[in-house]
């Protein structure tokens, strides 16, 4: 009994350690959570207007004033990226990234897959580790899992130039990306957005109306600056996301472990006080018997 008392308490101690280690992970996560948020609820309404813009204007062009970067071309040759976190403990989040990532990889660019022409590009450790070892026939780009230690725009957009100057190459005929999008504190899903070509605004059929917008100085020079610096801002919009979404999943994943480990400890100590209950109980037992056996002799 005495052993059993001895691993009960050391099973609550262990607990306990546990629980101030998820609480004090808890608190940090919901610190960076508050800047992340702040950043990405900034940043969003801008980025999305800009690429809605972009697609506007995309698909009212005429004539040689398109863009290069709206080109559609038959793909042969692809590109995922995939951006996760590069730390573990917040739940299932990179493990939805990733699903979403092979799901795309097995259904929509399996062919491309077979030919030896898909390239995945991590952004994060915990992607670039899943695809590096289950996907030894892709070319697995490992050059920027640390891009998160540093989120300002001017170092994502040296990405976001890099894959813009690859598509331009024909290097890839489409990029898409896996993320994180950020809703709320508890709630996050994986999405797979079109980064190049850019998906052009779908009109009504029965719609007339079209934007009509006026360049100034003109509209080659204008779109070689504008769709650039749109592309480069929904790149970084991507990566913004992700961070808010996985301390916000860090958050409640540690908040749920620390009310798990609560209840372990409730039940811990049940266990505990029923075995020093019973070790009192037989010792007063063993001492009744004593004495009426001293009584009887």
């Amino acid at each position: 009994m005495a052993g059993s008392l001895k691993e009960v308490r050391e099973r609550i101690k262990s607990v306990q350690n546990t629980q101030q280690i998820t609480k004090a992970m808890k608190m940090v996560s919901a610190a960076k959570l508050r800047r992340a948020q702040q950043a990405i609820q900034q940043m969003r309404p801008y980025a999305d207007k800009l690429n809605q813009m972009l697609r506007n204007i995309l698909s009212n062009l005429q004539g040689d004033a398109d863009t290069s970067f709206g080109m559609v071309r038959p793909v042969e040759k692809a590109c995922i990226v995939v951006v996760t976190s590069s730390r573990g403990l917040c739940g299932a989040f990179n493990t939805n990234v990733i699903k979403l990532a092979v799901r795309a990889i097995d259904e929509k660019y399996s062919r491309v897959r077979a030919a030896g022409n898909l390239t995945i590009v991590c952004v994060g450790k915990k992607g670039y580790d899943f695809f590096r070892r289950r996907y030894r026939d892709c070319n697995v780009v490992g050059d920027y899992v640390d891009l998160a230690t540093d989120l300002s725009f001017d170092n994502v957009s040296t990405v976001a130039r890099s894959l813009m100057a690859a598509f331009e190459n024909k290097e890839f005929d489409a990029i898409e990306v896996a993320y994180g999008r950020f809703k709320n504190a508890a709630t996050q899903f994986p999405e797979l957005d079109q980064f190049l070509p850019v998906a052009k605004q779908k009109h009504e059929a029965d719609s007339k109306a079209k934007a009509n917008y006026i360049f100034e100085p003109d509209m080659a020079s204008l779109l070689n600056y504008l769709v650039p610096s749109i592309l480069q801002t929904q790149f970084h919009k991507y990566l913004l996301d992700t961070n808010a979404s996985e301390h916000g999943a860090r958050m409640t994943a540690m908040d749920k472990a620390t009310e798990n480990a609560e209840d372990l400890l409730r039940n811990l100590r049940i266990s505990y006080n029923k075995a020093r209950q019973e070790s009192i109980t037989k010792e007063i037992l063993e001492i009744v018997g004593g004495a009426a056996a001293l009584e009887n002799g």
